[in-house]
């Protein structure tokens, strides 16, 4: 059984019907991807590495990023009322514009690069960085300073794995944790970059079409999940054991991400 969104758009022939179709499994995927989401935005940041693997089970990986990015654009409003005047404006300074740049090298290679291969990139991202959660060691030695070097960089890469799958958590990290800024500082500064990525992604992504009306109409049902989950997430953080709940939560995103993987390469 499933269940389809129609939504009827203006043309030159009339009026084209645009249509997402889910199974029951399929809209279960979807509303724990907005959960995730939300939990994100709530202070457990890594849980939003889950949202478009576990789409991109039951659709394309492109169609999935695009379904998402408004949960997302609405999922940041409670986080950036939270932390509005918790960031380093440094560390964004160094590393938005890399950010921006990556987030147009995605746009300008969007129609280069098949269904198979978006799949496979977000895959393999899922999968560098679980296993990089599982045996990196934990940081030592002298907090860093911002660099507009390294902030370009790994910024860059961050921008565009983003705009593929939502998934710029990784480099990000590699970049802001050895500057060892305070956790509400750190959660800040993260909410702002994110946040702001979102709403550059937006001008591509409706350009590529990936904001159709069938997916808005999908994304409204599902941001008011994800808005509860915010407010879940900022509970569950202060009772859950973060060491167990992101080991968990590592390995449920690597078994996700080797499907993937297994799905684009046969």
């Amino acid at each position: 059984m499933s269940f389809t969104i129609r939504a009827r758009i203006p043309g030159r022939r009339g009026r084209r019907v645009a249509m997402l179709e889910l199974t029951v499994g399929g809209w279960v995927l979807a509303v724990l991807a907005s959960i995730s989401v939300g939990l994100a935005k709530g202070g457990l940041a890594m849980v939003a590495m889950l949202a478009v693997p576990l789409l991109s089970l039951v659709m394309s990986p492109v169609q999935a990023a695009g379904l998402m990015l408004p949960v997302y654009v609405a999922s940041d409003v409670g986080g950036l009322i939270a932390f509005r005047r918790n960031f380093d404006l440094r560390v964004l300074a160094t590393a938005l514009p890399g950010a921006v740049a990556g987030i147009g090298l995605g746009w300008a290679g969007a129609h280069l690069v098949p269904v198979w291969g978006v799949t496979l990139i977000v895959g393999l991202i899922g999968v560098v960085f679980a296993l990089n959660a599982l045996i990196r060691p934990q940081l030592a030695g002298a907090a860093r300073e911002p660099s507009a070097a390294k902030g370009s960089v790994w910024g860059g890469i961050a921008g565009y794995t983003s705009f593929v799958s939502h998934s710029g958590a990784p480099p990000w990290q590699v970049y802001v944790q050895p500057l060892r800024l305070s956790p509400v500082i750190y959660a800040g500064t993260t909410t702002w970059f994110f946040a702001i990525c979102n709403w550059v992604k937006l001008i591509p992504y409706a350009a590529l079409g990936q904001l159709s009306v069938a997916n808005l109409k999908a994304a409204a049902v599902l941001t008011p999940v994800a808005l509860i989950s915010v407010w879940v997430g900022l509970r569950l953080v202060r009772i859950i054991p973060e060491a167990l709940f992101y080991k968990l939560i590592t390995w449920g995103l690597l078994v996700v991400s080797l499907r993937l993987v297994w799905q684009a390469l046969a």
